[in-house]
């Protein structure tokens, strides 16, 4: 992020403009629905700004700029849209102090003015550090259709309220009454009686919260999916949007993470095999510890959390300290996966069943019913197995497995790094050497990619 976003405040401040053609135009027309002073410096301005200046609305000085014009300003354009007279302004505009924006110069300019979505007073600010403005100009064009215009007078009026809102207690009780007025009571208030109806809606709802009993604790137990943000859940997402204390896995990717609330308190918890890791015991005691304080936490787990996360040990703990709880079902990475080598899990007349099976568990290498899956057409999904491939497939050929079978290493399943391994059972150990995976992989015996599976990854990887 090499332009930070804020918002400033520019009352009672001044800004400065060399310019007067299209370029200082634009600019004038966003400025000029906030309350700077404005100083426009042109000597053959257009019509409109010598129309505003007689409106009031702006100073016009018809010269071009000097020393000393720019002085104590907070903003400076230069929007004369000749390099050298840009250059000359610009010069002395940074001498004076104030942050300097070259129009259609990013390489010269100290700050970017956005895209911007205008529900006054909700703004939307979209910027894409000057590579895509026509990209932002698309984003802005979606979020015009879909914000209604009620969304302004909605804030104006909540924003008043606000004094009367402090009776609540601070955070949770105080949030959940701002989501019911902006998501339930406002608009139904605003289509029922317009404006004059929103102030004795919002009386009636801080009665209603004022009178309600502390909000219990709760633990969502949400699958993360693969790592791709796109495939997490509606529902996921919504939980994370309300979560005070976010407890999360080694896997769970930073794309996901970013969108858990900036207020929630995030909470490292991830295991990782053969290595460091949080002990189950901890996990355990922070989820009730948390839970039985008032909090709403989300426990987050990569793919599912049903599958292969220890769900079972940690709901027993809320159960005995009376904590509620429920589960957020995710994408499984076996299905991700899968889904990149262009195969199905199952396919009639191979195999009607498959195995999900992990590589190791608390104990080591774990062990299975290595019989039956060496059969041929038999299918299995194996998490967590790269560093038990020599054991795996010493069991297998053991007990009479075709060493020609298909294996495939799926690293980073659905992932922009995403890489496939196509391999056998009897070449595995060694092809995963060679591959050198760093990141979290699932092995599938008995799968081998189809042939349109290089075009689906490269297609995942323009996409991503």
């Amino acid at each position: 992020m090499q332009h930070f976003p804020i918002f400033l405040s520019l009352s009672d401040r001044s800004v400065v403009l060399s310019g007067g053609g299209a370029a200082a135009l634009a600019k004038l027309r966003l400025l000029l629905k906030t309350p700077a002073q404005i100083h426009v410096y042109a000597p053959d301005p257009a019509p409109e700004i010598i129309d505003w200046a007689a409106q009031g609305r702006l100073h016009l000085h018809r010269r071009a700029l000097a020393p000393g014009d720019v002085t104590g300003a907070a903003l400076f354009y230069a929007a004369d849209e000749d390099a050298a007279e840009d250059e000359r302004t610009a010069a002395i505009a940074r001498a004076e102090g104030a942050l300097v924006n070259v129009v259609d110069n990013l390489e010269h300019s100290e700050f970017i003015t956005p895209a911007i979505v205008d529900r006054d007073p909700v703004t939307v600010a979209i910027g894409t550090e000057g590579a895509a403005p026509v990209l932002a100009r698309a984003i802005k064009a979606e979020l015009e259709a879909k914000l209604p215009a009620t969304l302004g007078p909605l804030a104006r009026l909540g924003k008043a309220f606000r004094k009367a809102a402090e009776a609540l207690p601070l955070g949770r009780a105080r949030r959940d009454f701002w989501a019911d007025y902006y998501f339930r009571a406002g608009p139904r208030a605003m289509a029922d009686g317009g404006e004059a109806g929103v102030a004795p809606a919002l009386d009636d709802l801080l009665a209603d919260h004022l009178s309600r009993k502390s909000r219990a604790g709760h633990v969502a137990f949400v699958g993360a999916g693969p790592g791709d943000p796109e495939l997490l859940t509606l529902k996921a997402r919504r939980a994370l949007d309300t979560a005070d204390v976010v407890l999360y896995d080694r896997l769970v990717t930073p794309g996901i993470l970013e969108l858990a609330r900036r207020e929630a308190l995030m909470i490292d918890v991830g295991k990782e095999g053969f290595g460091a890791s949080t002990p189950q015991e901890r996990i355990n005691d922070l989820l009730v510890e948390h839970g039985a304080s008032g909090a709403q936490v989300v426990r987050l787990k990569s793919g599912d959390a049903t599958v292969f996360g220890r769900l079972d040990e940690e709901i027993d703990a809320l159960d005995g300290a009376g904590i509620g709880w429920h589960i957020v079902p995710g994408i499984t990475s076996a299905s991700a996966a899968v889904a990149s080598i262009g195969q199905s899990l199952t396919r009639r007349g191979r195999n009607t069943s498959v195995r999900l099976l992990t590589g190791h568990d608390m104990q080591g290498f774990a062990d299975h019913d290595w019989a039956t899956l060496a059969r041929p057409g038999e299918v299995a999904a194996i998490y967590m197995g790269k560093k038990s491939a020599r054991f795996i497939q010493g069991r297998l050929l053991m007990h009479g497995a075709d060493r020609a079978t298909p294996v495939t290493v799926v690293e980073n399943a659905s992932r922009p790094d995403q890489r496939i391994v196509s391999s056998t059972l009897a070449t595995l150990p060694a092809d995963l050497a060679a591959a050198d995976l760093t990141g979290p992989a699932l092995t599938f015996y008995g799968l081998a990619p189809r042939a349109a599976s290089h075009h689906l990854s490269d297609l995942h990887k323009e996409l991503a």
